[in-house]
């Protein structure tokens, strides 16, 4: 029986949120980094809701969203070849980060576990392309329905707040990190913290910063058996 792959040495934490336009551009530059390197580095999605209850929405038209998108978002999402349109509504995001949780605690270790993936692009292209409502329970569940997963089991956990408590935490977690904006990458090697790189980061710097560490490892490694 052929011996399974050590697990990679360096994780990448991307801490995010659905509504956030710079972490949804942020995703082709991460597919780019895993498909560069492979098994040597694990990324894992980290949720981070902005604006939490009771914090007040922002008007979808407002001046600051308009130039945001006007000035730095058509742009890059131009640049990084996405379709995106400034959405007409600013839903809270909380059930749409708890349905990721929902799908990467049920489906981690089964066949279905690319389509959380899958799951996690369809809710933000849902939101960029179609100003989907990451609020509503029935339209992410029609979302997992047409990637194959089971919908009535997420609107059933949504309902109960299975995962709201991680869901939380998580955030919590990057505050006391220093992560107050997102998108927020958080390097480890071997599960120790070794930095963090904050905003849509281009592939290039984020190719530079793997192969800084995967050197610095190499020279320890070096040093170690010398």
């Amino acid at each position: 029986m052929p011996t399974p792959p050590a697990p990679p040495r360096l994780t990448l934490e991307v801490f995010s949120d659905l509504r956030c336009p710079f972490c949804y551009l942020e995703l082709p530059e991460l597919e780019a980094l895993e498909d560069r390197f492979g098994h040597d580095i694990r990324v894992v999605w980290r949720p981070f809701e902005l604006r939490p209850e009771p914090e007040p929405a922002l008007d979808p038209h407002c001046d600051y969203l308009n130039e945001l998108w006007r000035d730095a978002v058509l742009p890059m999402a131009q640049e990084r070849g996405l379709s995106m349109r400034q959405p007409n509504i600013q839903p809270r995001s909380r059930l749409a980060l708890e349905t990721l949780a929902w799908a990467e605690r049920r489906y981690r270790d089964t066949p279905s576990a690319s389509q959380v993936a899958a799951l996690r692009k369809a809710l933000f292209s849902g939101f960029f392309e179609d100003s989907l409502d990451l609020s509503d329970p029935r339209a992410l569940a029609e979302i997992a329905n047409q990637l194959g997963l089971d919908g009535a089991a997420l609107e059933a956990s949504l309902a109960a707040g299975e995962d709201r408590e991680a869901v939380q935490a998580s955030r919590e977690e990057g505050q006391a990190l220093g992560v107050h904006g997102v998108p927020a990458l958080r390097f480890l090697v071997d599960g120790e913290h070794a930095g963090i790189l904050s905003g849509a980061q281009p592939r290039r710097q984020l190719f530079l910063a793997v192969e800084r560490l995967q050197d610095a490892l190499r020279q320890h490694e070096g040093k170690r058996t010398s």
